[in-house]
Parts: C-alpha cells; structure tokens; sequence
C-alpha cells in the first residue's frame, strides 16, 4: 500500500519528484551533451580542424561515464570519510538502518567524518550503490529524534533519486570548466605561433564563453539543489511524523554552523548545510537555501504531516 500524500493539498507531490528527478537526469546530460558539443565546435571552427569537435565530445562522454560510477567514492575520499560498522558507532549506523527501513530502501554504505563541524550528506548513483555520512560534530549536537530526522533527510536524497540527478551534475560542471579552459589555451597557443591565419577575435569569443559556460552550469546545479533540499526537509518530516525534530535540527545547524576542515565547492551541493566559510565569494553562489527559509516551510506545513 502507497503511504499516504506527501504534503496536505499536494498529493503524491513524493512521487512526482522522484519522476522528476529522473527525467531532470537525462536533460541534464542533455544540456551539457549540447553545451560541451557546442564548445567543441567553437574550437573547431577557430582553428580549422573538425576533428576537434568529435574528439571533445567522445572525451566528455567518457568522463560523464567514469564520472557516474566513481563519483561517490570521490566524494567520500573528498571529504575524508571512513566507513563504519554497526559495532563502530551504534547510534549512529542503527539510525540510518531505521530510516532504511522507514523508506523501504537497502540499507546504505554509512560512513562517519571527523570534523566538528555539524554536517552530513548523501551519495551514490541509486538507491542499491548508496552512501550516508555524518560528521563528529553533527553527532554531538544532535539528540536523537533530531539525528533521526537528519538521517531521514539524507534518505529522502537516496529515495527521491536527488543522489543520482547531483552527481551527475557535479560531473558535468567539472567537465565544462576543464573544457573550456584547454580550449582557450589552444586558441591562445595556436594564435601566437601562427598569427596570420587566426584572428584575435576568436580568443575573446572563447574567452567569454569560458567564464560563461561554467556559469550556466553551477546556475542549473543550483537551482536543482535548492529545491531539493527543501523537498528533503519535507520528506524527513513525513517519514518521522515529528516536523519538530527536523526544525529543531536545521536550527541547531544554523547556529553551532562553521566551514568544514574538507572544504571543496564541488561537493558544497551534497551536504544537509553549507560546508564552505560563511561570507566568502562562494556563498553568494550557495546551493543551498538559507536555513531560516527551510524552518519557514516546516512550520508552515508541519500541521499536514
């Protein structure tokens, strides 16, 4: 039996995320399939070689490829994440085998960080291939109808297939950059060496579309985090029945809140809160929402859960 709606006046909203979110995955690789091709085709154009175009694309397929099966285990060496046993941590392994079986999913990889600051996320391309982690910190502040609701926040990521649609991403973002900057050294490079048949016109355009490309991309990375994180919130209200504890939580992140040891913007959108240094460059492009906006939307629908 189907549990009951997701949100009082929305029903199934649950399930047409989880249908969104799988569609958002194929136009994702096709947005950057089409930007890196286009990218591709700039660099062909600028420096008479066609060949350059097709090589780009089959090189950013393959790394898209490697990309999907060995990011999670890239972001765990990011972060410096050890994998746990029951017997290593108890509390904190026995929570997320409640929260799997509260969602009906396997039961995930569970790893811990050691690092005070509060924080915890979700990875992995399914929901078979999963991996949750929490910091030291996070276990500290965090008694245990809130850690549950953490938790079960991360499991909502891992249900909802947000693991899959970030991932995928975070990859392609990378890609994108390291494109963009090998083209413009090319052009630059072929430019000085053979001035008369290249134009410096060429290097400019390239140019631009460098620091744009990366741009569009971290903006269509954002805007998915955002709402996904706000569904997630959401998501662990329904699946603890206690919209407190996940409000109490988010509060307590909010306030005993500092930039992880492991900092690294390209794993930024995996994490429950923002890991980075609050006040820097890279907030103003946060994939997260601010908290008080999140508690906002707990408090407003915490009577339908």
């Amino acid at each position: 039996m189907r549990p009951p709606d997701f949100i009082g006046g929305h029903p199934d909203i649950m399930y047409k995320q989880i249908a969104a979110n799988k569609r958002n995955t194929v136009l994702i690789m096709l947005f950057f399939v089409a930007l890196i091709a286009a990218i591709g085709w700039l660099v062909a154009y600028l420096m008479h070689d066609w060949w350059i175009a097709l090589w780009v694309l089959i090189a950013a397929l393959i790394y898209a490829g490697i990309q999907y099966f060995a990011s999670a285990q890239l972001a765990v060496m990011m972060t410096g994440a050890k994998q746990i046993t029951k017997k290593d941590n108890p509390r904190l392994y026995n929570t997320v085998e409640n929260s799997s079986i509260a969602t009906g999913l396997p039961m995930p990889k569970v790893y811990i960080i050691d690092d005070p600051a509060p924080n915890a996320f979700a990875t992995g391309r399914d929901p078979k291939h999963a991996v949750v982690a929490a910091t030291t910190g996070l276990l500290d502040i965090m008694d245990n109808k809130e850690l549950s609701a953490v938790m079960a926040h991360e499991m909502s990521h891992v249900k909802n297939y947000d693991i899959r649609v970030s991932m995928i991403t975070f990859g392609l973002v990378c890609i994108v950059g390291y494109i963009t900057d090998l083209a413009v050294r090319m052009i630059w490079y072929t430019n000085r060496n053979d001035s008369d048949d290249n134009s410096p016109v060429g290097v400019i355009v390239l140019f631009f579309v460098s620091l744009l490309a990366p741009i569009a991309a971290s903006l269509a990375q954002l805007a998915i985090s955002r709402e996904r994180e706000y569904l997630a919130d959401a998501s662990a209200a329904h699946i603890t029945r206690y919209p407190e504890a996940m409000i109490s939580a988010l509060k307590k992140l909010d306030t005993h809140a500092q930039p992880m040891r492991h900092q690294n913007p390209a794993t930024e959108g995996l994490f429950i809160n923002n890991p980075l240094k609050r006040g820097s460059i890279n907030h103003l492009f946060s994939t997260h929402p601010p908290i008080e906006k999140r508690i906002e939307r707990l408090e407003h629908g915490k009577n339908n859960f």
